[in-house]
């Protein structure tokens, strides 16, 4: 009678869904103290009932482990445990479940007891093997308990399980984790060494579970790694003011995503500095690269050796780097000719000096290169001995800047004279260029640029009627600050130049002059611009004392007025020549009285003229380019200002900058005088008639062939970029990438082109994730073009895009040149995926020409349960452009697996997810696979290669309730 109330007691509990300790309780009501568990053949029931169906049913079986652990502590009953280890044989290398997810997570919690109970019993055997009476016995139990824990801990699955329990009970965790030291003190007993590597083997087993999914196997068979190259090239080229952590995030971003040993990593960085060294144009860009690489890269160094590198210490990574550098002798040997110096050895003292070599190894390196560089007798030149080299300036340049600096920030007001001293010699041979460089490279520029816009408007302030302090310092303070400010815009960039927060109506004169007067690339002036034509009465003064007066009188200007007027007194000076009231001899006076004194007239007056030629019909022109020649050639006189000839060589560079575009507009040629100063760098790069679709698959073509991007190549893909626009760019790349057909070159191609895509990351991926990839997908006639190897490699750049934009844009880090180019609005990508879920979008409809039940993906329910992802649990903003594109684009993904059809798009996105899985950070919660809805875990674990547990878990948000529910329910169905 008693068995039959048993088996009832156990079918309501498994109807009412009773909790384990409910069980427990609700059998001491039902049965009489006096009766024990083993006269009623509890255990032999429950497996009875638990064992009916095609799977053991977990509720019940979970009733067993909670008798186990509650009754069986009394380990001393040998027999007891030993039926209690057969019963575990049973299921424990086998345990499924197909029932709801409430119950997998039973299942997990029970596999968590069970766990915890056999290391108890194993902790409790092993201290027991002390006794010598009972040592065999003891070791024998032993044995039994770690062959369950073997059997049970060597399933992935049954690991995998554990690790939900663990997250799901971190209470239970703690216990197993003071039950796993108790048996570590305990082994100290064991003389047998089999049992003994046995439960080593179990224990590190256990740990190895919280950080299931972290562990990867770095690239060992690569030497090359085109990526790290490029970022630094790009960085180097065209971003020397930008702040060194977002290049550093970048860069440990490709490190981990393409696995790269620290060593390898440290040296490609390394190779691409010398290579920018050797290869960049002289003048200007050979000075920023210099500085580049001496002053910027140890810096970014010092903060790589702040991520956490486990075991390995990062002096040694730099120093193995330096090993395998030091054996690239020709390279080095190039470089040390360019800069003609021992260019290796000043770069291990600044490594020394930051602390990223010990001096130990700093010295066996710089030895080791002497007498490599000894064997190569063309690096000692006698022509070259008296020419300074260029890396030690810019490493004595970097402690000047801060003189200056502090200089700068002392009260000059009294004695304007004492800083004229210190300008003077800042403007001498390249002292300039090599401090602005220095500047650039450690993140001073801004300050440096800030310094001289108050000088510049310190000026304002300066009373002439002093003869102390003469109206020529006044002048002079104003000139050298307008053209060192101007020189620093067009090496630099204007952004550098810009103040964040200047109080309302305060903006300095010579941010307004530049915002508004400054003609610079991509940006077209009106030159009937308001800014252009100020108080009348202001321009006639001016226009008379140019054409009246045989020299200026100082102490009458106001310099920043007459820098406003000059462009309306240009345009009635023209005027009057055009018409005749003007000789040229007029104009010639006049156009030495305007840069006679200060040059910085002379520059307000071009800017003003470049925009007026723009607008001329070719016939009309002549004038104006006369008189931009006559501005540009300096004054032979003797009665200048201090410093006129350096003044001149700055002044000359900057029109030379202004007037580029216009004359190449106008087939015009202006001889500006040698300045000593480079031409312009990087410019004009596009061939003329050529398409230029014909040149960016010129350009990837050459580039693909020698398995690097160099700095030319960056700068012309960059003008593509701006010429053909982010969707022209990034869809020609793709068809190149789609074109190619052997597996080595299509991955060197997703190295390369997620380098290029460097130059504007986050658009170029809105792009790729929001148009291109949608369009592949959803269009039949263009899946053949996803087969691999090209639809494997379209599927690693588009994830490692993704991975990029998402990590970097949540921080706000475009940089100042991607700034200019104009951002793409959310607008653009409403009309493909609209805000309001309730509305069918354009995706819902390129889905649903897909599927044979159109109505079900553009229903408003579809979207909201089927999509439901852990995104939305964290309450991510949809109104981000990128958040919505990767929404939508799993979203797309997951309506492909779930569709009847499958094709080469279902192995793209197959593809997709495993690279997803391959990149995957351990524990970072913010990936992209949060946009992944919930529904998607049970379709991908049907795919063969992604149907493991570590994946499942690698795909699941484990820090939600719902996350470990689905992952719980897609491992217990495995």
């Amino acid at each position: 009678m008693k068995v039959v109330n048993l088996k009832q007691a156990i079918l309501q509990a498994w109807k009412e869904r009773w909790s384990d300790y409910q069980w427990a309780i609700n059998m001491k009501r039902f049965f009489p103290r006096g009766a024990t568990w083993d006269i009623l053949n509890l255990a032999e029931a429950l497996l009875e009932q638990a064992m009916i169906g095609p799977s053991p049913n977990p509720l019940i079986l979970s009733y067993l482990k909670y008798a186990i652990s509650s009754q069986f502590d009394d380990f001393s009953r040998d027999l007891c445990v030993q039926s209690l280890l057969e019963i575990m044989d049973m299921f424990c290398d086998r345990l499924s479940c197909h029932g709801k997810a409430e119950e997998c997570i039973s299942l997990c919690r029970a596999l968590l007891s069970a766990l915890n109970w056999l290391l108890r019993c194993a902790a409790f055997y092993a201290e027991k093997v002390k006794e010598t009476l009972e040592q065999v016995a003891a070791e024998a139990q032993l044995k039994m308990c770690l062959e369950r824990l073997e059997k049970m801990l060597g399933s992935t699955k049954n690991r995998a399980l554990i690790h939900i329990a663990k997250l799901e009970e971190a209470s239970s965790w703690s216990t197993v984790e003071q039950s796993l030291v108790k048996l570590g003190e305990n082994l100290n007993n064991l003389s047998n060494s089999p049992l003994r590597s046995q439960a080593d083997d179990c224990v590190s087993l256990i740990k190895s579970i919280p950080t299931m999914l972290s562990v990867h196997s770095e690239q060992l068979n690569k030497t090359g790694f085109p990526t790290v190259h490029a970022v630094v090239l790009l960085e180097g080229t065209m971003n020397l003011t930008g702040e060194t952590q977002p290049l550093v995030e970048q860069l440990m971003m490709v490190k981990r995503m393409q696995r790269i040993p620290s060593p390898l990593f440290v040296l490609e960085i390394w190779k691409a500095c010398f290579v920018g060294l050797i290869e960049s144009p002289e003048g200007t860009e050979e000075l920023k690269w210099t500085a580049f690489t001496f002053l910027k890269i140890p810096q970014v160094l010092v903060k790589l050796k702040k991520y956490p590198q486990g075991e390995k210490d990062f002096t040694e990574d730099v120093n193995c780097a330096f090993k395998f550098l030091l054996k690239l002798t020709p390279l080095l040997d190039k470089a040390d000719q360019r800069c003609n110096c021992d260019c290796t050895s000043l770069l291990l003292q600044e490594c020394g000096k930051q602390g990223l070599l010990s001096e130990a190894n700093m010295n066996k390196l710089i030895d080791k290169r002497t007498v490599d560089r000894n064997q190569a007798p063309c690096l000692k030149s006698a022509e070259n001995a008296n020419i300074q080299p260029n890396p030690r300036l810019i490493l004595r340049a970097e402690p000047t800047v801060t003189n200056i600096l502090k200089t700068m920030d002392a009260d000059h007001s009294k004695s304007p004279e004492g800083l004229l001293g210190v300008l003077g010699h800042m403007l001498s041979g390249k002292s300039l260029d090599l401090l602005l460089a220095a500047a650039a490279a450690t993140g001073k520029l801004k300050s440096f640029a800030r310094k001289f816009i108050k000088l510049n408007e310190f000026t304002k302030h300066i009373t002439s009627e002093d003869s102390s302090k003469p109206a020529s310092v006044r002048a002079l303070l104003f000139d050298i600050s307008f053209l060192m400010l101007c020189h620093v815009a067009q090496t630099y960039g204007s952004e550098v130049i810009l103040s964040e927060s200047s109080p309302p109506g305060e903006v300095p004169f010579f941010e307004t002059w530049m915002l508004t007067c400054m003609p610079e690339e991509g940006k077209i002036l009106n030159p009937d611009h308001p800014c252009f034509r100020p108080d009348s009465t202001k321009v006639e003064s001016l226009v008379a004392l140019l054409n009246n007066s045989s020299e200026m009188k100082l102490v009458q200007m106001k310099w920043h007025e007459a820098c406003l007027s000059i462009s309306a007194a240009i345009l009635e000076i023209l005027n009057a020549w055009e018409n005749g009231v003007l000789t040229f001899d007029s104009i010639q006076k006049i156009t030495d009285n305007i840069k006679g004194k200060v040059c910085s007239m002379a520059v307000c007056a071009v800017a003003w003229l470049v925009a007026h030629v723009r607008m001329l019909g070719l016939d009309e022109r002549e004038k104006s380019l006369q008189m931009i020649r006559q501005l540009a050639t300096p004054l032979c006189s003797e009665n200048t200002l201090q410093f006129y000839n350096e003044r001149v060589v700055i002044m000359s560079s900057i029109l030379e900058h202004m007037c580029a575009d216009v004359l190449q507009q106008t087939a015009t040629q202006i001889k500006f005088p040698s300045t000593g100063m480079d031409t312009i760098p990087y410019w004009n790069l596009l061939p003329p008639k050529k398409p230029i679709k014909e040149v960016l698959t010129s350009v990837f073509t050459k580039v693909l062939e020698k398995g690097w991007v160099d700095s030319h190549s960056i700068h012309v893909f960059d003008t593509l970029l701006h010429m053909g626009g982010v969707y022209w760019f990034c869809n020609n790349l793709v068809k190149e990438l789609l074109k190619e057909t052997r597996k080595e070159h299509t991955l060197r191609a997703v190295e390369l082109l997620y380098a290029i895509f460097c130059l504007d990351m986050q658009q170029l991926t809105l792009t790729l994730l929001g148009h291109i990839l949608p369009n592949l997908l959803t269009d039949s006639s263009k899946w053949h073009m996803l087969m691999d190897p090209p639809g494997k490699a379209l599927a690693k750049l588009s994830v490692w895009c993704a991975l990029s934009s998402y990590s970097s844009h949540n921080k706000g880090q475009a940089s100042a040149r991607q700034k200019k180019r104009h951002r793409e609005d959310i607008e653009d990508y409403i009309s493909l995926f609209p805000l309001d879920d309730t509305q069918p979008s354009k995706l819902m409809r390129l889905l649903s020409s897909n599927e044979e039940d159109a109505n079900i993906l553009s229903s408003p329910n579809r979207s909201m349960s089927s999509s439901l992802s852990a995104s939305q649990l964290h309450i991510i903003s949809m109104r981000d452009p990128l958040n919505r594109v990767l929404a939508n684009l799993f979203l797309l993904i997951s309506s492909i697996l779930g569709a009847k059809t499958a094709g080469t798009h279902t192995q793209f996105v197959q593809w997709f997810m495993e690279e997803c899985v391959d990149c995957l950070e351990q524990g970072s919660r913010s990936s992209i696979l949060q946009f992944m809805p919930f529904t998607m875990v049970s379709e991908l674990v049907k795919v063969s290669t992604m149907s493991s547990p570590k994946i499942v878990l690698a795909i699941t948000d484990l820090s939600l309730p719902l996350g470990r529910r689905v992952a719980a329910k897609a491992i217990a169905a495995l």
